[in-house]
């Protein structure tokens, strides 16, 4: 860790002015925590040496509030960009960083957050080579916003939405709902006893063992905005296919039932921030499902449904009372900034 021991500060306009202030800031935190060769280069553009296909993934964070249990906008920030590198079978090596400050900002929650940032990035091995920061007046922003890129390369190719065929099962890593639900807690300013967290994590480390195993993956999407939901009817009208999942094979856990019995929410609508959905083929599913909860930390992955050619570009939702009904599209704006 870097030696870097702000005292209770606030940012002001000259830290993203040009001068000093900015210099200092930039180096002693930015530079300390993210430190590598290309970034220290300090030059105009990072100079990458890339081969082969690779994958490009951009993404910006506003979540509100910025600390949440289980995570806070740099966790956030590091792990959704380089989960979208994931989920298109690719390492994630590379990422960019931009920060929008507020003026009056913590000065010490944005090391907390940087120092967050700095311990996520060492869940994949990626490093920020570039970055850039604004600091803006007051009232011009809600505290900080941060952009980030990605780069990856890609060393399972064909993966995407339009390969999800008949035959295939479909696969959920863990339980749904959790980071909507720990924002919806953190927002609220909800005391519940509970040990509720956003599932807010890097996902690289079980793709790349599914990877290793030479699992035949179709397709992977992190379930974030929209959930479940959201990912399923996203394949169903990219493949032409149908979906039919079972309600009762889904993992949720307890408090988040609650929370949405409470709300008059569905689980399967709420956003994740370390939840995959992937179609492999049904007779591989089992292997995939083993390989996921022995060396990947995912113990509650679960096999959820089947992708047919009945009702294609529908997703079936079967229920516990062996009813069926359609699982559309989330509507309307659950929970506004969760990422």
């Amino acid at each position: 860790m870097a030696d870097f021991q702000p005292k209770d500060k606030a940012i002001q306009l000259s830290h993203g002015g040009g001068g000093k202030e900015m210099n200092k800031l930039i180096r002693e935190l930015f530079f300390a925590e993210f430190d590598n060769p290309i970034l220290r280069s300090e030059e105009d553009a990072a100079k990458l040496d890339l081969q082969g296909a690779t994958a490009f993934t951009t993404d910006s964070f506003t979540v509100s509030p910025l600390f949440f249990a289980g995570g806070d906008i740099g966790k956030l920030a590091i792990a959704g960009t380089v989960n979208d590198l994931a989920m298109m079978g690719a390492e994630p090596q590379y990422l960019s960083c931009s920060v929008i400050i507020e003026e009056g900002f913590s000065l010490n929650q944005l090391t907390t957050i940087v120092r967050s940032m700095a311990k996520e990035l060492k869940q994949s091995g990626a490093r920020i080579v570039c970055g850039d920061t604004k600091v803006v007046p007051k009232g011009c922003a809600d505290g900080l916003f941060i952009n980030t890129s990605g780069v990856g390369r890609i060393l399972r190719p064909n993966i995407s939405a339009a390969n999800v065929a008949p035959g295939d099962a479909i696969i959920v890593s863990r339980d749904v709902g959790c980071h909507g639900a720990a924002i919806l807690m953190a927002r609220e300013g909800l005391t519940l006893e509970s040990a509720l967290q956003s599932d807010c994590a890097t996902l690289w480390p079980v793709v790349e063992q599914l990877i290793a195993a030479n699992i035949p993956i179709h397709a992977m999407r992190d379930a974030t905005r929209g959930g479940l939901s959201a990912v399923l009817n996203e394949w169903a009208a990219a493949a032409n296919v149908g979906i039919t999942v079972n309600e009762a094979s889904i993992p949720v856990c307890d408090e988040v039932k609650g929370l949405c019995e409470l709300y008059g929410f569905e689980a399967m609508d709420l956003a994740n921030e370390g939840t995959f959905i992937l179609a492999v083929p049904n007779d591989i599913a089992i292997g995939a499902l083993e390989i996921m909860q022995r060396f990947g930390h995912c113990e509650q992955a679960a096999i959820i449904g089947t992708v047919s050619d009945e009702l294609p570009g529908k997703v079936i939702l079967r229920t516990p009372w062996n009813t069926k009904r359609y699982l559309d599209l989330p509507q309307g704006e659950l929970l506004p900034r969760i990422c």
